[in-house]
């Protein structure tokens, strides 16, 4: 973690643009003047020095009232005459009437723009300008690249001044470690000054004064100090932007602004612009004036932002932290759709959802720029392929005309898409709790957190909040991970205010960072309390009431088994297949009754429906209900009388269904077979098992009878996955890496690629046909309650893009249905012994435009078409079969046992079921999440201890200065950096259509030999090295040099 003042000093020298003149000397004055605009005395003397121009175009000299004035501020009179008058860009402070530069000076034209502020100022409030663009754009400091604390202050240099600037840093070393605007207050938002460091900062304004425009380009320094990365833009056509330099008015009509402008130079300045009332925003949803959605921030990016778009084309881009509005990641937020002047110009669809990094070549864009003054270049860190444009005054064409539908690509494959600020936060779905790291700042009554996630901002956590001895030993907790909760975001402070609300331990241990992220993303952990377990049965051992098993179809004699992963311990489905005399079969998917023991709006009921889901990770479950329930009294355990709810078909040995039936049941599992265990079964089938290869059996139902029963249903679950394919169904099996455990440490021993095997198709077929039975028959009992599962279709814009890039590549995809695209994903590929590795490859890809699957209510949704799972291609879908770990599926339960009179009477209406299933929708995108980290947590720690790893590598995506790779050994993805390659002498980027390539040039390792050339581009085979990085748990993928023989 680089330490702020590393980062400072990374900022001393910002690159300059190739467009970018160097900054005459008369601009320094006009700086210095405009910094001290706030003052009343220099506001006078700016309304008398515009007399005094319009005076001396009459032939006067200036007054003496002026002088005495200048005088008073100490106002050099070299500096009173030396009026610039070179300002290049004419939206900086002229009005829309400017006239020349050489009639006017650029000081009077901003007096005129003074004078006619105050009416502007209420027009602009009442069209709901946001402050940012009234008083200009804030540098953001709110988050950091490398977690790090920077100051707020401007660090505005030119070379010239760097030597000035490393004298001024000593003298301020104090005040580097937090955001600084002179004169601020201390208080825990923002880090207070003293008399004497405002002295040093009023100093150090004056020898590095404001940045002018063209010194605005972000460089890769100014992006790691946390400086917002949008750029001061010219006035728009509707007068709704503001310079950067310009002022605010001496004098203000709103409340707000009088509050603000009262105490002077000690004021704090706006940052964020304050929310719509709930009334304005309900009125301006209705109007179609403001869009409402969740929020999601690239974890890679974290300057950028998305929320998808109403009609389901590009997703509305908000650029910076500023137009987050203090909205964080998953929040629900209504949005704002910006003036289309301020609309992003990509390259592509794929480029509109934050995914990639836009591929613009940076030459071509600064030449453009160096054309066009109304487009501003962005240089979003070191890497081109952070190159975004926009179009910032009007929307022409390279040709000059005007752009017509955004929808529709320019002449050059260029597309704009639409871009917004946050108005309100409707939900807060983010936890505002974030692990990251403490830091002490001298003289300061508070610490900093530092957060690990960066799209979160850092954190004044006050001192008396921290451990006891933090600030006599802050060394010691250097390396210590905590848990801190938003409490506060001002609109007023790049920074929230916060508590600390645990210390879990080191960094890079695992069960510290597995609490971590239990915590951060809000998975209820804790041991259940009485009044649930109060809930359960009492009497245990447990055993079925004579009365309950009076209302239940007995099925205890039947051959009846679970096949599981090994290490499951609720076993909530269990499967029987038995021959009838004329050659069908009658198959039974048996399912936990839990129902029985949780009932509606009791303890247990509530804790269920607000965990919504178990929680699993590598090394243990979080569950949704006790363990006496999920482990014992549901869990369908062998030799054990247990209730259950059951589908019995009668099928087909081609899979046709001829008869159905549900209704609760009790069964007797007759053993727990494995996956590995079935799978056994499938592959040997004229083999004779002995009772020592298999787990302990019911002596009722010998060995063989089971092994039968396996093999008629994997033929059955053949037909019925021949039957959906053939359909139109699709599935998209992307790699999951599963881990080998010590027994003692649970730390990482080994790890490999999981492979989906015929028994986990086996499982899968009977599940799915379960609960597409359950769909319909809970929908047909009732329409408007029924909680189902609609999967919809993947976004056409970027099914489009990805169509023309298989196209070039030459694989033959057809993506006009589910269907099509499954058969296009199986036959397309070749045939060799990377034809999986392809397959994965445009997996990934394929994967990139679908949307996710959601729970709803049908009363909710009035046309019956968009109830439709989009992957199966069914009409209707639900979850019936996990009720021990989904709370969904006891929903279903309940429904179910309602529509066939065998439960109590339902007490949901649809108001509770919409609320449910939306919570589920919630609960289960977190679930998935974590165990996504929890991985990546054991990966990581795995690399650490067993590294380096070497393996081969297949290249997923190409961007101009770096490329994706699937590591084909362990089933990982990874970014590749050119720049950062050992031994690469120099690299080139060409882009034919959607086709992206990388020629790598390496220098000789034998001076004697010529450069070695690599083309890198999608499904490229790449060998790479897995190495862990300094910090914890991360670990890099190394390129290595490709051998002489490969090309």
């Amino acid at each position: 973690m680089d330490s702020p003042r590393q980062s400072k000093n990374r900022n001393r020298e910002p690159k300059r643009g190739h467009n970018q003149s160097s900054t005459p000397p008369q601009k320094d004055a006009y700086a210095r003047l405009l910094s001290q605009h706030c003052s009343s005395k220099f506001s006078l003397y700016l309304e008398q020095y515009a007399k005094d121009t319009a005076f001396q175009r009459e032939g006067n000299g200036p007054s003496t009232q002026l002088k005495a004035q200048s005088d008073r501020l100490n106002i050099p009179q070299r500096k009173r005459d030396q009026v610039p008058n070179d300002f290049s860009d004419s939206s900086d402070f002229s009005p829309s009437s400017m006239k020349s530069k050489e009639e006017e000076s650029s000081l009077s034209l901003y007096m005129e723009k003074l004078s006619m502020r105050s009416a502007q100022q209420d027009c602009e409030r009442k069209q709901g300008v946001p402050d940012r663009q009234r008083w200009g754009q804030r540098r953001d400091t709110a988050t950091s690249q490398d977690g790090d604390v920077e100051s707020g202050e401007e660090l505005s240099l030119k070379p010239k001044d760097s030597k000035k600037h490393q004298k001024q840093q000593k003298k301020n070393k104090e005040s580097k470690e937090t955001e600084s605007f002179i004169g601020r207050p201390q208080s825990p938002k923002n880090a207070g000054t003293s008399g004497q460091e405002q002295e040093k900062m009023k100093k150090s304004k004056k020898k590095n004064p404001p940045k002018q425009p063209e010194e605005l380009n972000n460089t890769e320094e100014a992006f790691k100090s946390g400086v917002d990365t949008q750029m001061s833009r010219p006035k728009s056509p509707h007068g709704k932007d503001r310079k950067l330099l310009q002022p605010r008015a001496s004098s203000s009509n709103s409340p707000a602004d009088k509050n603000r402008n009262k105490g002077g130079r000690g004021s704090k300045k706006q940052v964020f612009e304050s929310y719509m009332t709930l009334e304005e925003v309900s009125h301006g949803l209705k109007r179609g004036e403001l869009i409402q959605g969740q929020l999601r921030i690239n974890p890679k990016k974290y300057h950028e932002a998305f929320v998808p778009s109403p009609d389901d084309t590009r997703d509305i881009f908000l650029d910076g932290i500023v137009a987050r509005n203090r909205a964080l990641n998953a929040d629900i937020v209504v949005v704002q759709i910006l003036p289309r002047e301020q609309w992003k110009v990509v390259r592509s669809d794929t480029d509109c959802d934050g995914a990639s990094e836009s591929e613009t070549q940076k030459e071509n864009m600064v030449q453009r720029a160096q054309k066009r003054p109304d487009v501003i270049v962005e240089d979003r860190g070191s890497d081109q392929d952070d190159i975004i444009r926009k179009v910032q005054s009007t929307t022409l064409t390279d040709t000059g005309e005007p752009l017509e539908d955004p929808s529709t690509p320019r002449p050059n494959g260029e597309i704009l898409q639409k871009t917004a600020k946050v108005v309100y936060i409707v939900e807060k779905k983010h936890s505002r709790a974030v692990t990251g790291f403490l830091k002490f700042l001298p003289d300061k009554p508070f610490a900093m957190f530092s957060p690990v996630d960066h799209r979160v901002p850092r954190i004044n956590v006050l001192l008396g909040n921290c451990p006891e001895d933090f600030t006599s030993r802050p060394g010691d907790y250097t390396n210590t991970l905590f848990i801190c909760r938003i409490t506060n975001w001002a609109s007023d402070s790049n920074f929230a205010e916060g508590q600390l609300a645990k210390t879990l331990g080191q960094a890079g241990e695992i069960e510290p960072e597995t609490e971590g992220i239990l915590i951060e993303y809000e998975v209820d952990f804790s041991e259940f309390s009485d009044e649930v377990l109060d809930c359960l049965p009492k009497n245990l051992p447990w055993t079925i009431p004579p009365e309950e098993m009076s209302k239940r179809r007995d099925l205890r004699k039947e051959c009846i088994f679970t096949i599981d992963p090994a290490t499951a311990r609720d076993l909530d489905d269990a499967l029987s297949c038995k021959l009838l005399p004329d050659g069908n079969f009658e198959v039974g998917v048996h399912i936990a009754d839990v129902t029985y023991f949780v009932t509606e709006n009791n303890a247990l009921d509530a804790i269920a429906s607000q965990r919504a889901t178990s929680v699993y990770m590598v090394q243990k479950v979080i569950p949704m209900l006790p363990r006496l329930l999920c482990e014992e009294l549901c869990s369908l355990n062998p030799l054990t009388d247990r209730l259950t709810f059951s589908v019995i078909w009668k099928i087909t040995p081609e899979g046709k269904i001829l008869s159905e039936w549900f209704g609760r049941s009790v069964i007797r599992s007759c053993i727990k077979l494995s996956y590995d265990h079935a799978q056994s079964m499938i592959e040997a089938p004229e083999k004779m098992f002995s009772a020592e290869e298999l787990p302990p059996s019911d002596p009722v139902h010998p060995i063989d009878e089971i092994h039968q029963a396996v093999l008629n249903l994997h033929s059955i679950a053949k037909n019925l996955r021949a039957q959906r394919f053939s359909g139109g169904a699709l599935r998209l099996d992307q790699l999951k890496l599963s881990f080998t455990l010590d027994k003692e440490t649970m730390m990482p021993q080994g790890c490999y690629v999981y492979q989906y095997r015929d028994s986990n198709k086996l499982v899968e077929e009977f599940m799915l046909l379960a609960n597409i039975a359950t769909a319909h028959h809970i929908y047909k009992k009732f329409p408007e309650l029924a909680l189902l599962r609609r999967h919809p279709p993947p976004k056409a814009k970027m099914v489009d893009e990805l169509q023309e890039l298989c196209d070039q590549l030459g694989i033959d995809i057809d993506f006009s249905s589910a269907g099509t695209l499954h058969k296009s994903l199986n036959t397309a590929l070749g045939d060799d012994e990377y034809t999986t590795a392809r397959k994965e490859v445009l997996t990934h890809m394929c994967s990139r435009p679908m949307q996710m699957a959601l729970y709803f209510c049908t009363g909710q949704i009035k046309e019956e078409k968009l109830f439709k799972h989009y992957a199966l291609n069914v009409p209707l879908y639900t979850h019936f079969t996990s009720p021990i770990r989904r709370y969904a599926d006891i929903v279903v339960h309940r429904l179910l046992a309602s529509s066939l009179n065998c439960g109590p009477n339902l007490g949901l209406g649809l108001k509770e079921v919409h609320k449910q299933s939306s919570h589920c929708n919630d609960k289960k995108t977190l679930s998935k999440r974590v165990q996504e980290l929890s991985s990546e947590l054991f990966f990581g720690v795995f690399v650490k201890e067993c590294g380096p790893l070497d393996s081969e590598a297949m290249v997923m995506g190409v961007l101009d200065q770096s490329f994706d790779v699937l590591v084909l050994r362990y089933g990982v993805q990874k970014r590749i950096y050119c720049k950062s390659v050992a031994g690469l002498d120099t690299f080139h980027h060409r882009k034919v259509g959607k086709k992206s390539e990388l020629t790598l040039i390496w220098t000789p390792e034998d001076q004697e030999k010529a450069p070695v050339e690599q083309i890198i581009s999608i499904f490229t085979l790449v060998e790479v090295q897995l190495k862990a990085e300094g910090a914890p748990m991360k670990y890099s993928a190394v390129l290595k040099r490709p051998e002489l023989n490969e090309s």
